[in-house]
């Protein structure tokens, strides 16, 4: 089996946020979960997917999962959408894609420019407390929380300004105990010219990542709650620390649509 990694919401090598991708042969099922979490940990990146060609006529074209180097994940935003620039680019597809996942029907479609949009369902938001030791695992003051659906298990937490957020060095331990998925801070950004709308980092230590370069899944709840503060459905999201990334959001109601390139950056062949 061919293995790839991929770079996603960049243009470039050696940026965004690298997922593997490993297409799978079956049309019946997946192989077991120990061998695709192990699969998952030798791979060592945020998330690896797994898909798998699924009959003609269904609601889908393809099953998709995802795992970290732990654990199964429900929803992963860069993996879907290196999924999709593989699957374009090896000619396994050559239109829309519809994936059967944990969180329903995702629809991914390739555009003139090389981009490609997936349709994501839109995360509801919560205000909530600040947790007890928020502000001092992020190492920042804390401005507002939110906790977002069941299917991302995030705390969206806005923090004063872009320095704030970018110059955040978290105790990820600490962080760990606080939400059932991770940690995303965020704020409008300094100079909209620049570029993009809003900033974002991604601290997910709970499921094995300390910090995410660029989460698609984020931005289903991202695109929410800037949107509202910004009056625009169609926005920017600057995400990242030492790796960097750009997600272009459209708020569609309860979806969300999310865009980005991809590139693939290593192809090999998985001999165990």
């Amino acid at each position: 089996m061919r293995i790839r990694i991929v770079d996603a919401f960049t243009d470039r090598p050696f940026s965004g946020n690298p997922a593997g991708v490993l297409l799978l042969d079956s049309a019946d099922s997946f192989p077991e979960d120990d061998w695709l979490r192990k699969v998952a940990a030798e791979v060592n990146l945020s998330e690896t997917a797994f898909a798998h060609p699924l009959p003609a006529g269904g609601e889908a074209d393809w099953a998709l999962r995802w795992f970290t180097p732990t654990t199964e994940v429900d929803m992963c935003g860069h993996a879907t959408l290196a999924t999709a620039h593989v699957l374009h680019a090896t000619g396994a597809a050559t239109g829309p894609v519809r994936f059967a996942t944990r969180s329903g029907v995702l629809g991914a479609a390739a555009g003139a420019d090389g981009g490609i949009t997936m349709d994501f369902p839109t995360s509801p938001l919560t205000p909530v407390p600040a947790p007890d030791g928020l502000a001092e695992a992020l190492g920042a003051e804390v401005v507002a929380v939110h906790d977002t659906a069941a299917h991302i298990g995030d705390l969206v937490v806005e923090l004063r300004d872009e320095a704030a957020v970018r110059g955040l060095a978290p105790d990820h331990a600490a962080l760990r105990a606080l939400s059932t998925r991770g940690v995303i801070a965020t704020a409008l950004a300094a100079d909209p010219a620049a570029g993009y709308d809003f900033v974002s980092r991604g601290f997910f230590p709970a499921v094995g990542i300390d910090e995410d370069p660029v989460t698609g899944s984020a931005h289903t709840a991202l695109a929410p709650y800037w949107s509202a503060r910004l009056g625009r459905d169609e926005l920017t999201g600057f995400q990242g620390g030492a790796r960097t990334g750009l997600v272009r959001t459209r708020l569609r109601g309860d979806r969300t649509l999310l865009t980005g390139h991809a590139v693939t950056v290593i192809e090999g062949e998985l001999r165990a």
